[in-house]
């Protein structure tokens, strides 16, 4: 298995050499040079398999220059009952008959990205060992990211993470949760802005190819492809819980800010999972619900995302909408290169009416938004007929799905994070606050330690090397 660029301008490398490196040199994204195909004879040997045994039987089909015994021990070490609640790692709810809940949010930061940042994190160790290298990890988090990559990689040998958020628009909770971490090798910069400018400085960074050298720059936003790939596997997971037989299909619904949870469906598919639908959900933050039902993507300004209810999705830029176009124009890097040219000279492109649209159609995906209102409603009625509390983000999601559910279909629900990240509007939902984890009683009232900094991409590049050892 060989990994290539969107934009066509990085030689053909292997999983490890990308799992270090985040963006390609080319400013493009890492994609495999093809999906492996999953037949249904090897749906059928996977559909009795534990949690670890079907992760190490997906990944090892992404990642083979890392020994089996190796990766499998790596698998087992990341998807503990300890670590996650459960044997099972994500279980399946069900609400009724053909509506489920995944329970993706059991891990030690209480949301979804725990799924994949906790093998990130052990992968990290692991091939920075054998290389006897370090890694100067810079991300960028709209709320959940940052404080599961931290927590993922707090105290591991070799690596020190430099995570930005947008100063003041998270949830007290997120918040907390990212900066009351006092481990030496973590570093929360706060900066004045929005998501999508801590983003962009990511992206700015990642391309001065000098001092990402010379800094040993890594990345755990979802454009690491080695994110993007552990969260493949809960969808067969999902598909097998869901379904007695791997002749039915299954959509799922997917609340989406940067495009990576709801990609890793498309990989799924793109492999031969039966999915029927990919129901992407957004906020009113909705530029991807509305190129899916326009053919047009236009990213906002800073100034017109709006800052909502559900923050982890207040992105505009949705960085892994990439590697989907690339596989709409047909792996043609060119196209891509031409369609970002044309988005920063006019702000869009425009897909409408062209061919490329037509497999826009045809790959699963349909789409909606959800707005304050909607979410307030849809978390008091999933609590009084299901009694079940979800997150904002959890109902977006759900709301979305009953909009697009198909009789005989099963809807399975990706739950995004637990209710008790977003205190204050569970308790403008239900008049009372959420219960919390026991180890999270005393959170906010935790001391802090981060730094504020301007949405400066040379400030942020001082603020690394003042703290990089030998850099």
């Amino acid at each position: 298995m060989r990994y290539v660029s969107t934009r066509g301008g990085m030689a053909p490398l292997p999983f490890c050499d990308i799992l270090l490196e985040g963006l390609a040199p080319d400013g493009g994204l890492t994609v495999p040079e093809s999906y492996p195909p999953v037949d249904r004879a090897t749906l059928a040997t996977w559909r009795g398999l534990g949690y670890r045994e079907l992760a190490f039987e997906v990944l090892s089909r992404f990642i083979d220059d890392i020994p089996a015994g190796d990766l499998r021990g790596i698998v087992e070490r990341t998807y503990t009952a300890r670590a996650f609640g459960s044997e099972a790692i994500t279980p399946l709810r069900t609400f009724e008959p053909g509506l489920h809940l995944l329970q993706l949010s059991n891990g030690p930061t209480l949301a979804f990205k725990d799924v994949a940042m906790q093998l990130l994190g052990n992968l990290f160790e692991y091939e920075l060992g054998r290389r006897g290298e370090t890694l100067n990890i810079l991300g960028a988090t709209s709320g959940d990211t940052g404080s599961a990559a931290e927590y993922a990689v707090r105290g591991k040998r070799g690596v020190r993470i430099f995570m930005l958020s947008p100063y003041g628009k998270m949830s007290a909770f997120q918040t907390a949760q990212m900066y009351s971490l006092a481990d030496a090798n973590v570093f929360n910069l706060a900066v004045r802005g929005v998501f999508d400018e801590c983003q962009d400085i990511v992206k700015e960074v990642s391309a001065d190819l000098d001092f990402k050298a010379r800094y040993r720059i890594g990345t755990v936003n979802s454009i690491n492809w080695a994110r993007l790939v552990a969260q493949v596997v809960y969808y067969f997971r999902g598909y097998f819980a869901a379904t007695r037989s791997n002749e039915e299909q299954v959509s799922f619904a997917v609340p989406s800010g940067n495009f990576g949870n709801i990609c890793a469906g498309h990989v799924a598919r793109s492999m031969g999972l039966p999915i029927r639908r990919l129901v992407l959900a957004t906020n009113e933050n909705d530029v991807l619900d509305e190129f899916f039902r326009t053919g047009v993507y236009r990213p906002r300004s800073g100034a017109e995302v709006h800052q909502t209810s559900s923050p982890s999705m207040d992105i505009s830029r949705a960085s892994n909408f990439e590697r989907y176009v690339y596989d709409v124009v047909g792996r043609d890097a060119g196209r891509v290169r031409e369609l970002w040219r044309r988005m920063g000279a006019e702000g869009q492109f425009d897909l409408a009416g062209t061919p490329e649209f037509d497999r826009v159609r045809a790959s699963g995906f349909v789409s909606g938004s959800s707005a304050h209102a909607d979410r307030l409603r849809t978390i008091r009625e999933v609590y009084e007929r299901y009694g079940y509390l979800v997150d904002t983000h959890t109902a977006d999601g759900i709301k979305v799905a009953l909009e697009h559910r198909e009789p005989g279909v099963p809807m399975v629900c990706l739950e995004t994070a637990l209710a008790a990240k977003f205190e204050d509007t569970i308790r403008e939902a239900l008049g009372r606050a959420p219960e919390r984890p026991p180890a999270y009683a005393d959170l906010e009232s935790r001391p802090r330690r981060f730094e504020v900094l301007d949405a400066d991409t040379a400030a942020v590049k001082r603020f690394i090397a003042e703290h990089v050892q030998g850099g």
